[in-house]
C-alpha cells in the first residue's frame, strides 16, 4: 500500500501530512485508515505535544473518494472522533481547497488555521447527498445561519467568511507564519493539563458523537444508495449538470 500520510516530528510537535494527489486527499479507506494509525500513534507517544494536519498540493481534503465504495460513514466517524477524542491538541493547516468531508476534519481539529488562498464548501447537496456525519463536528461550532445557507446551497465561500462563522480559529497571508505562533505556545503548556483543558472545550462535540453517530451513519448510507446520488455523482465525475441544475 503507498504512504498517503508522512509523518515528521519537529520539538514535540508531530505533522501528519495528507498526501493522495491522485484524489486531492480525498477520504478513500487506506487514507482514512493510516490516518487513523499515525494518530493513535501520536496519542501513544510522550514525546508528541501537539499534532499538525496538513496537505500536499492545493487541496487539504476534496472530501469523499466517490471512485472508492470500501469508503464508508462508519470509517469516516472512527475518524473524526479520533481526532476529536486524542488527549493532544489537533490544529488543522489548510492552505488550499477543503470540501466536504474535508471539512468534517477541519471541524475535528482543535485548531484550524487557514491561508488566503483556501476555499470552502459543502457541495453534497449538489450531489445528492447531505453533509450527514461530518456534521457531528461542524454543527457544534459553525454559526447556525451560515450552517443553514452553505449546508442548503453548496457555495463556495473565502478564507474571511470561514474564520467569520467559526471553521477557522485563525488566517494569515502566511499560514506557516501563524502556525509557527500556535505551536510554540502550546509547547509551553504542561501535557495533563493540555489533555484536561481539551476535554473540557470538546464535551458538546462528543456528546454529538454520542447522541446522533448512529443515526447520521444510516442517513449518509441511505443517501448514498439513493438513485438522485448515483446520478448526481456519476454527473461529477463526468463533468456535466446532473438533471435536476437549471
Amino acid at each position: 500500500m503507498p504512504a498517503l500520510v508522512h509523518r515528521a516530528d519537529a520539538r514535540g510537535i508531530r505533522t501528519l501530512t495528507l498526501d493522495s494527489p491522485r484524489n486531492r486527499n480525498a477520504l478513500s479507506r487506506d487514507l482514512m485508515e493510516q490516518l487513523h494509525s499515525e494518530l493513535t500513534g501520536a496519542a501513544g507517544s510522550e514525546d508528541v505535544r501537539a499534532v499538525v494536519l496538513s496537505h500536499t498540493g492545493n487541496t487539504f481534503c476534496a472530501g469523499a473518494d466517490l471512485t472508492d465504495p470500501t469508503s464508508t460513514p462508519e470509517a469516516l466517524v472512527r475518524l473524526l472522533r479520533t481526532i476529536v477524542e486524542l488527549p493532544k491538541p489537533v490544529i488543522a493547516r489548510v492552505d488550499g481547497h477543503a470540501r466536504g468531508g474535508g471539512l468534517g476534519l477541519v471541524g475535528a481539529c482543535d485548531i484550524a488555521v487557514g491561508s488566503v488562498a483556501s476555499r470552502f464548501a459543502f457541495g453534497e447537496v449538489r450531489l445528492g447527498v447531505a453533509p450527514a456525519v461530518i456534521s457531528l463536528t461542524l454543527l457544534p461550532r459553525l454559526d447556525p445561519r451560515a450552517a443553514s445557507r452553505y449546508y442548503l446551497t453548496g457555495e463556495v465561500f473565502d478564507v474571511a467568511e470561514a474564520h467569520r462563522i467559526g471553521l477557522l480559529s485563525d488566517v494569515h497571508a502566511e499560514v506557516d507564519t501563524l502556525l509557527e505562533g500556535i505551536t510554540d505556545a502550546l509547547r509551553r503548556c504542561a501535557p495533563q493539563a493540555l489533555a484536561e483543558a481539551k476535554r473540557l472545550v470538546i464535551a458538546e462535540v462528543l456528546a454529538a458523537f454520542d447522541r446522533e453517530a448512529d443515526s447520521l451513519v444510516a442517513l449518509s448510507s441511505r443517501l448514498f444508495a439513493s438513485d438522485e446520488a448515483r446520478e448526481g455523482m456519476t454527473a461529477f465525475l463526468e463533468r456535466r449538470d446532473p438533471p435536476w441544475a437549471r
